[in-house]
Parts: C-alpha cells; sequence; structure tokens
C-alpha cells in the first residue's frame, strides 16, 4: 500500500463503509460535532446573521448547516422504506419536517435539488440557534432510528449516506473559510509527508478492475467493476511540488497562449490571471495564504488551489500530461504512491461506469455526467474516513477554491 498514505488509514476508510451500528453512531456523533463546531467558528467570524457574497463558490452558512439536518431527517427520520436501502423508492411520501410544528417549511428551504443556488440568499432561513438547536434534535432521531435499524448493508444504508454526505459539506465548510479568509478552527489528522523526491513511478501494462462490488457502502458512480485495459506507463510519484510548479508561472507561462486549452485560456483571461490562487510574490520570496495570513511557500508541499486548467497548461509546459482515472487508481497500489494532501485532477471526464443506475439520491451523480474531470484522492480538508482510493470526486475545470492539484504522467 502507498506511503505514507498508510494502510491503517484506507481501512478506516474501508471499515466505516463496512462499519456497524457502533461504528455508524460513533461516526455520526464525530461529524455533527464538526459541524457544530464549524457553526461556532463560522459566527466567530461573520457575526450572527453568518452573511456571505453570493457566488457560485459559496453558499449560505446557515442553508449549508440547515441542509445537513434536512438531510438526514429526509432519508431517515421522514422516510418510510429506509430500510430498503438502494431499493427504496426516492418518491416515496414522507412524514411532516419536526420545523413544521415551528411554522418553518424545511423542504422548501433545504431540498437543494429544489432550490436554485442563488435562491438560498433570499430565503427567510431560521437563525443559528434554530439551526443548532435542530441539528441536536435531528442527530438525536438519527441514533434512535439507528439503534432499531437492521444490522446490514440495506438497513445501514442511508446512515451511512447522511455521515458522507455531512463530512462532504464539513470539507467544503473548510475550503469556504479559506476563499473568505478566517480560521475555521478545525483540524483533521494529516497525511504524513517524507521530503519531496522528483521521481517517478513505472507501472507495467495490465488489465485494472475498476469499480466497485461486494459488502459495504458504495456510491452509485462507483458501481459496475469492468475490466480497463491499461497500458504501461511511467508517473509521478508524488503530486507535482511548488518547487516543480513556480518555474511555469516565474518564466510568464500564464501568458503563452500555445500552453493553454481553449476554454483554459479562457478562463485565464476572464480574470486576468498570472498566479494560482492565494500565492502571491514578495522581494523575500513566494507567500501563500492560509485562513487569511500569509505565510512562507513550502516549496515541498504539493501545488494546490490549481484549477484543472492550469494543471493541464503545466502538463503541456513541462511536456507531460494528466493521468487517466484508471492509472491513477493503479499507481496507487504501487509502493511508493503517495497522496492525501490535495485532490488530484485527472485526464478522465466523471462519466458512468457500465450499467450504472442511479440511487435512490439521485441527483448525487446523474446530473454531474457532463464531462468535467474526475478528481482523485483526498486533501488536507478531507475527513479520513472519506480517503479512499476509489472515492471519485467530480468539480468542473475552472474550480481552484478546494484544495486541488495534480501528478503528472509521460507522454
Amino acid at each position: 500500500m502507498a506511503e505514507p498514505q498508510s494502510s491503517a488509514i484506507v481501512s478506516e476508510a474501508e471499515a466505516l463503509r463496512r462499519g456497524g451500528k457502533a461504528v455508524l453512531a460513533q461516526a455520526l456523533q464525530d461529524a455533527r460535532g464538526r459541524s457544530l463546531a464549524l457553526l461556532d467558528a463560522y459566527t466567530a467570524a461573520l457575526g450572527p446573521g453568518l452573511r456571505v457574497p453570493c457566488t457560485p463558490e459559496l453558499n449560505p452558512p446557515l442553508w449549508e448547516l440547515g441542509h445537513i439536518g434536512w438531510f438526514a431527517d429526509w432519508w431517515l427520520a421522514r422516510h418510510p422504506q429506509r430500510h430498503l436501502g438502494v431499493a427504496a423508492d426516492p418518491k416515496a411520501a414522507r412524514s411532516p419536517a419536526r420545523q413544521a410544528a415551528r411554522g418553518v417549511d424545511a423542504d422548501a428551504l433545504y431540498h437543494s435539488s429544489e432550490v436554485p443556488h442563488d435562491r438560498r440568499w433570499q430565503l427567510p432561513l431560521p437563525d443559528a440557534d434554530a439551526v443548532r438547536a435542530d441539528l441536536a434534535a435531528s442527530l438525536a432521531d438519527t441514533l434512535a432510528l439507528l439503534d432499531e435499524a437492521p444490522e446490514n448493508d440495506d438497513g445501514l444504508y442511508f446512515f451511512r449516506l447522511a455521515l458522507f454526505h455531512e463530512d462532504m459539506h464539513a470539507e467544503a465548510a473548510m475550503h469556504m473559510a479559506q476563499t473568505l479568509g478566517f480560521d475555521p478552527g478545525v483540524r483533521l489528522p494529516q497525511v504524513g509527508r517524507a521530503a519531496h523526491r522528483t521521481c517517478s513511478l513505472g507501472v507495467d501494462a495490465t488489465t485494472w478492475t475498476q469499480g466497485r462490488s461486494g459488502p459495504g457502502f458504495t456510491f452509485d458512480n462507483e458501481l459496475g467493476a469492468h475490466p480497463v485495459p491499461v497500458g504501461a506507463f511511467e508517473i509521478d510519484a508524488q503530486p507535482v511540488s511548488w518547487a516543480q510548479f513556480l518555474p511555469f508561472v516565474e518564466n510568464g507561462s500564464y501568458a503563452q497562449r500555445r500552453f493553454w486549452s481553449a476554454p483554459g485560456w479562457i478562463w485565464r483571461l476572464s480574470g486576468e490571471r498570472q498566479a494560482p490562487r492565494h500565492l502571491r510574490q514578495t522581494p523575500q520570496g513566494w507567500e501563500q495564504q492560509r485562513f487569511g495570513q500569509w505565510e512562507a511557500l513550502d516549496l515541498s508541499a504539493p501545488a494546490r488551489h490549481l484549477s484543472a486548467f492550469e494543471a493541464q497548461a503545466w502538463c503541456a509546459w513541462a511536456g507531460r500530461r494528466l493521468p487517466t482515472e484508471a492509472e491513477w487508481e493503479l499507481a496507487s497500489q504501487q509502493p511508493g504512491f503517495r497522496w492525501g494532501e490535495v485532490w488530484e485532477w485527472t485526464a478522465s471526464p466523471f462519466a458512468p461506469f457500465p450499467g450504472f443506475t442511479p440511487h435512490p439520491y439521485v441527483d448525487y451523480s446523474q446530473p454531474w455526467f457532463d464531462g468535467r474531470p474526475v478528481l482523485k484522492g483526498a486533501s488536507a480538508f478531507t475527513v479520513p474516513r472519506m480517503r479512499h482510493p476509489q472515492y471519485r470526486n467530480y468539480f468542473t475545470p475552472e474550480r481552484n477554491d478546494i484544495v486541488a492539484g495534480f501528478r503528472s504522467a509521460a507522454l
């Protein structure tokens, strides 16, 4: 298994996907504690109204937190077929939301599939105290239902889904704090990093089985185990570092059209970008902004807050390429392959595996099979139980608010 992304961390993610009720109960409480800690940090930084600008990268924090509680209730406390797992009818009639007793229409506020992004800033959202109380009540309901649930994959499916959904929103809250420039106060166990070495791994041609099968929880876009022929290739043992990326910046390559794809060049021009986000050059050297504070850049660290366009342009400049999703997964099994500090852009579009059928949460994957790239790995903001080499992340290529970098492969 990869070093230093140890087998213990991967095992933790796999154990949670297969874990029983006791493991789930502890994880659900841990996730809710993190959400409430983030609420406290956001309140301290932004004031009781928790107002943020309306931009494509952000959501109102009170909406994000209310949505977490609503999501758990929608699929657990209010869903009459929760025990059926992936066979549950997503359109089954729900019982009323607990907020109805207080005159709050939770579905009209928090149903992400029906409430457009920009409209969330105009909603009459409950205040922080009400959201905090509802999150506590929601967790109590969830744990009580978990205690009674069948201890099998069907019976635990929606509890696992609600947990991972909350973990994803916790990571989004970390991204938002970085974007807004304040410290969220939450720290996660970090993946250890050895001294950076510019080295590559050679991987022999083989047939790789991509996609999951077997027991435990699986996201719908991971299902469909199928053989993928992979030719021999050479790939970086670790993500591209700042020491490797900065010569591209310092040589003025942001202004050289020949390195950029057509959409990448439009993106570069649209913001008059000359360097990666959160980076600046001073007489003392390069600095990076971290939660609103400028600090000396660690040149050995993986380059981060890069769009897919920047990753592609660096590869064109360096005479390299992005690996495919299958190549990344295959290489991750090699000794010396290190991952877990940044999400990594790949050359593969986010697309369904053979035989894809959406799970009851039909909007998790299916609407996003639109050509956006797959990202693999995990970042410093990713909860350890989410760090799994088969997990498929997907963002549009212009996004540089997320902790994303890349590794390269030989042409």
